[in-house]
């Protein structure tokens, strides 16, 4: 073979792979961020039952302490729901920062 021959099977090669080298690259970056998605899709579906209990202790306290005098009014609930909104948001935020700086 000649030397013009070796140094276009060289180049032909060399692009292989490196187009092959970016590709898996851009891979593990499309796998990371799908892995990131679905650890806050995770964090989501689990805030919902945290918030619930977080309800139910609210109420539970409440009535203890005697601040219950019967049923609750709509707009009673709706502070209390804003309420706990509130602490949980303030919970899962530092959480996710945390996980966020350890990776």
């Amino acid at each position: 073979m000649a030397d013009d021959e070796l140094e276009a099977i060289r180049r032909q090669r060399m692009a292989e792979l490196q187009s092959k080298h970016g590709d898996s690259s851009n891979d593990q970056q499309g796998q990371q961020e799908a892995k990131q998605k679905e650890t806050e899709m995770r964090n989501s579906i689990l805030a919902q039952p945290e918030k619930a209990k977080a309800v139910e202790n609210y109420l539970i306290q409440m009535a203890r302490m005697g601040q219950l005098g019967g049923k609750i009014s709509e707009t009673g609930l709706i502070d209390i729901l804003e309420k706990v909104s509130q602490q949980t948001e303030k919970k899962t935020t530092s959480t996710s920062e945390k996980n966020r700086q350890l990776q």
